[in-house]
Order: C-alpha cells, then sequence, then structure tokens
C-alpha cells in the first residue's frame, strides 16, 4: 500500500492507495502545528489497515512555494564573490547586497585573495539593518568552495546566531546568477522547511509507520526525505508538481490539457501534452528570476479561494494574501469562498454568514449580495486567466512544446482545461470558457496533490565531476574520488560512469527495476588549453533514474 500526502497552506489531503486503486481519502485543513494536521489525515486514511502494510510514503508540499509567492520569510543579506568579469551594476537581488574581492577561476584555482577587511565591514552593515540570516556566493564555487568556507566561518565568528548558506552546498551546478537566487531562498525558508521535515518523521514515528519517505521534487521526481533538510529550494514547487502528477494519474493516457489546481492560497497553472508534463528547459523562475532548481513548467499564482477581498473607497480589490479561513467558515474577512457559497457554487460554510460578508463589502457601493459575489468571482477569473495566457507565451517558447506542435501537424493550443484543487468546482467552467477551452473536473479531483504524490515514480540521482586532466572523478552523492582509468577518457565514457554508479545506488535502494532508463538533468563540458594544446577537460555530469508515474488510477493491473 502507498500513502501520498500533501500539505497545503489551507488544507492537508492524503490517500491510500492498494493495487492502483483509492482506498481512503482524507481532507483536514492545514495549521501551523503541521504534526496535529498529518496525524489527523493518517488517522483518517488508516483506519483498520496496520502500518507494516504501508511500503511508501510520498509527501508533495506547497510550503515553500506560499512562503515565497506570499513573500512570508525573513530577509536574507547577500555576500558575492564574483570575481573580474560583469560589472557589479548586473548584481541586482532587490536585497541589501555586499560585492567583496576575491576569486576563484573556473579551473577552482586561486586567483585572487579575499580582503578580511571586506567581510567585516559588510557584516557589521548587515548587522545594523537587522539581518540575521545571509547567503554567501563565489561565482566558481562550484570548482573550489575555499572563499565560501571562509566567509562564512568568518560571518559565523562575528554572530554565532546568524544562518549562513553557501552557494556551493545548494547548487553543483554554474551560472553565478541562478545560484544566488536559489541559495537565497534557500536560507530564507529553511528555518519552516526543516520543522516541516521534524514534523512529517514525527508523524509517522507516532502512528508506526517504517515504509520508505520520499518528497516530491519540482521536476516531479522525488527523493529521500532525509536528504531534503539540506536542501529545501528542491521543493519549491513540489506542490504544483503533485497537482500536476495527480491529473496525469486521473485523466486517460495520452491526453493533452491544462491543469489549473486552485486551493485556498494559491492557484497552480502547468501544462501536459500528449500525457506528458511539460518540464522547464530553463529551471524554476521565482519573481522572473531563474534558479537552478529543475522544474515542471509550473506557475504558483497568489489567489485562491481563501484569498482576502475587501472594500477601498468605492473599489473592491482582491489581495494576494490568506489571513485565515473564509468568513462562512468563520474566518476574519470576505473571501473568494464566500462569494461561491453566495452563487450556490459551493456547499461550504453558512450561508447566512457569506451573504452578511458580501453585504458589508457592496451596502456602501449600493450593490446586492449577488452583484458583490459575482464581482468577486469575476475578479479571480480574470486574474487566474491572465495568468494561464501568459504561461501559454512561455510554455509556447519550449522546446517539448514545439515538439508537440510539429507533431500535431498544426498550431494549436490544449482543447480541455482539467480543474482540481477545492476551488476548482466554483472556478473552472467560467475559466475553460474564457480560454475557449471544455472543463473537466476528474475523480478525486479535490485530492489531487495527494494522489499525485502517492503515483510519482521514486528517482535516485548521481552528479559525476571529472577531470581528466587531473585524472580523477568524484561522486558527489557518495563522496567518493576515484582515479580515470580511461586514456582518453570521453563524454561519452563520463557519462557510463554516472550512469554504472547510479546503477549501484539503485541497488542499494532496492530499486533496480527503475533505471531501465535514465535522463541527463545537467551536462557542463570545459576544455583546458595551455600554449595553444588542449590538456585535458572537465566533464559535470548529473544523471537521473526516468520521472513519471506509476499508473493511472483505476487502471486494470493496478501498480
Amino acid at each position: 500500500m502507498y500513502i501520498g500526502i500533501d500539505v497545503g497552506g489551507t488544507c492537508t489531503d492524503a490517500v491510500l492507495l492498494d493495487n492502483g486503486l483509492v482506498m481512503a481519502t482524507a481532507k483536514v485543513p492545514s495549521s501551523d502545528n503541521i504534526l496535529t494536521s498529518l496525524l489527523k489525515a493518517l488517522d483518517q486514511i488508516m483506519k483498520g489497515v496496520p502500518a507494516e502494510l504501508i511500503e511508501r510514503v510520498v509527501f508533495s508540499t506547497t510550503l515553500i512555494t506560499n512562503l515565497i509567492a506570499e513573500k512570508k520569510y525573513d530577509p536574507v543579506g547577500l555576500i558575492l564573490i564574483p570575481g573580474p568579469g560583469l560589472s557589479h551594476a548586473h548584481y541586482q537581488y532587490n536585497t541589501d547586497t555586499y560585492i567583496i574581492s576575491g576569486a576563484i577561476d573556473y579551473r577552482g584555482r586561486e586567483i585572487m585573495p579575499l580582503r578580511h577587511e571586506e567581510i567585516q565591514n559588510a557584516v557589521n552593515n548587515l548587522s545594523a539593518k537587522g539581518y540575521k540570516k545571509v547567503a554567501v556566493v563565489g561565482k566558481f564555487s562550484v570548482r573550489n568552495n575555499k572563499h565560501e568556507k571562509e566567509v562564512a566561518s568568518r560571518v559565523k565568528q562575528y554572530n554565532p546566531d546568524w544562518q549562513v548558506e553557501m552557494g556551493h552546498q545548494v547548487a553543483g551546478q554554474l551560472s553565478f546568477p541562478r545560484r544566488v537566487v536559489s541559495t537565497m531562498l534557500t536560507c530564507a525558508t529553511r528555518d519552516k522547511y526543516s520543522f516541516f521535515v521534524d514534523s512529517v518523521n514525527e508523524a509517522l514515528s507516532r502512528r508506526g509507520i517504517k515504509g520508505t519517505v520520499y518528497i516530491l521534487k519540482a521536476d516531479g521526481g522525488t527523493m529521500p526525505l532525509s536528504k531534503v533538510a539540506g536542501m529545501p529550494i528542491e521543493t519549491i514547487f513540489s506542490g504544483p508538481a503533485a497537482s500536476t502528477l495527480g491529473v496525469q494519474a486521473l485523466i486517460p493516457p495520452g491526453e493533452t490539457s491544462v491543469v489549473v489546481d486552485i486551493g485556498g492560497t494559491t492557484t497552480d497553472l502547468a501544462l501536459i501534452l500528449s500525457g506528458q508534463p511539460l518540464l522547464s528547459s530553463r529551471g524554476a523562475r521565482v519573481y522572473d528570476q531563474l534558479t537552478q532548481v529543475r522544474a515542471l513548467a509550473v506557475k504558483s499564482v497568489p489567489v485562491g479561494g481563501d484569498s482576502v477581498v475587501e472594500r477601498v473607497g468605492k473599489e473592491i480589490l482582491l489581495y494576494s494574501e490568506r489571513l485565515g479561513a473564509p468568513y462562512c467558515l468563520g474566518g476574519p474577512m470576505p473571501t473568494p469562498t464566500d462569494a461561491l457559497r453566495v452563487l450556490g457554487l459551493t456547499n461550504l460554510g453558512n450561508l447566512d454568514k457569506a451573504c452578511e460578508a458580501m453585504e458589508s463589502i457592496g451596502q456602501p457601493l449600493g450593490m446586492s449580495c449577488n452583484d458583490v459575489a459575482s464581482y468577486v468571482t469575476n475578479l479571480v477569473v480574470d486574474m487566474i486567466v491572465q495568468e494561464i495566457e501568459m504561461m501559454f507565451l512561455q510554455w509556447q517558447q519550449e522546446p517539448a512544446y514545439r515538439v508537440w506542435e510539429v507533431l500535431q501537424k498544426r498550431k494549436e493550443r490544449p482543447r480541455t482545461v482539467v480543474g482540481v484543487g477545492g476551488g476548482a468546482a466554483g472556478f473552472i467552467t467560467q475559466i475553460a470558457a474564457r480560454i475557449g477551452c471544455y472543463p473537466v473536473i476528474p475523480p478525486y479531483a479535490r485530492v489531487a496533490n495527494a494522489i499525485g504524490a502517492a503515483v510519482a515514480l521514486p528517482t535516485l540521482q548521481v552528479s559525476l565531476r571529472a577531470d581528466t586532466e587531473q585524472g580523477y572523478y568524484t561522486v558527489e552523492e557518495e563522496g567518493y574520488q576515484g582515479k580515470i582509468d580511461k586514456d582518453p577518457f570521453s563524454e561519452e565514457d563520463a557519462l557510463l560512469l554516472a550512469n554504472e554508479w547510479l546503477r549501484k545506488r539503485a541497488e542499494n535502494y532496492g530499486l533496480e527495476t527503475m533505471i531501465e532508463k535514465t535522463e541527463v538533468t545537467r551536462k557542463d563540458v570545459f576544455t583546458m588549453v595551455r600554449n595553444w594544446v588542449t590538456t585535458g577537460r572537465i566533464y559535470d555530469i548529473c544523471v537521473q533514474t526516468s520521472r513519471g508515474i506509476m499508473g493511472h488510477i483505476g487502471s486494470r493491473g493496478g501498480f
């Protein structure tokens, strides 16, 4: 039996699967005490089920997504070591940024030492401005992390209670600007995410569940929960990835659809082309800045059923913020859910309270309860439709989308919109009509995220770095360094070696059957030249077992 659990900002959803069939579902309110929500969800789906029958548990969460979408995290200061090259004016990240001297070249050699007085000045300035979280990133720290470690050590020496993150620990791929953003977001979210991981472990321990435990990554793959505490940024779009895989499992194989997951806090958008989720070729984008997180081509829009609605003067405004439950459920402010209740598009909550919420907005404007509800509903639809249209512009630039269009032998868009999440029933028909598509709400739509987590294939990865000039290679995940025995050693040899180590890891985890197909998630090649002669190459390669779903819900034969 498999369990999938999605911890959202509004609700915690859970499903129990057995042989491809949904045996039980749960939807409980999320609270600040994550442990309580997890225990309630587990208890609902495991009635009469012995814990020893649970083979695997996969979690997804919008925790990081919501923190970033609503900007509810502590500020992070930056200390950057870019070395020579671009003007410092290029390094703009909407936070206090201090650029210090020092440089490591692409081979990992120190070509300019740090200046300790610059480090101290940067720390003093950040301290004076109230910062307690700092990201330290050097341009070539993935080749040699000496400078990052030295700066981090001095920051901790001056302020032992500060949280310090280093770029080489967050992202192993080159692209300095992306590594800066990834490290900054990791620093901003680590505390909250560590609390989440601790809560998960405690909940499973209390219920005696000893099956393997994974967390869903932004690209639809998984990683062992024990590894995620060090890399919370990998789950930045875990929730949207879960809803995408959930829809993939709930609709017929080979379908093409826009995915709209309307929750209480956010609305997640994704695209499935001929049965496969569209992968972003450029990585996860946050605040229009690219990160080094490999992700599906998704977007999380900060609007949901519990977003705050307020009258300001003669205007009715919809805010990208959640202050609690809808007014009809005892919350403090009017929300789109109250509007849906008034219009009869949901049965949630008390109708009289929902009408009271709409009247509090409309009475000063001379609008009836129904008029306000219609206006609020249209605000939500307008915002989501606008975001879908903007996403189409991005989706159509993806190589995989262009290939799909070629296979269709004509330029066209998907014709169906699949709505999932708690707010789908109230909004999806209007959204589909506005973009000229057919609306679909599949079975188990309210817990699609949890289903997506449950059916996700377990994935493993191996990161290999080979330096042919120095004659050695390293495997990051295993902490292994070995000699390169073959000469010449080519890019193909590096890929074969990486896949060999991936096979060994899969065998250790009992996942031998998952390595029939692998995918290259990163590949960088650097040529070393001395005196106009090529002296060697550096290969940075990351391979992963294929992502996907174990099967479709209700399919014959199960999985």
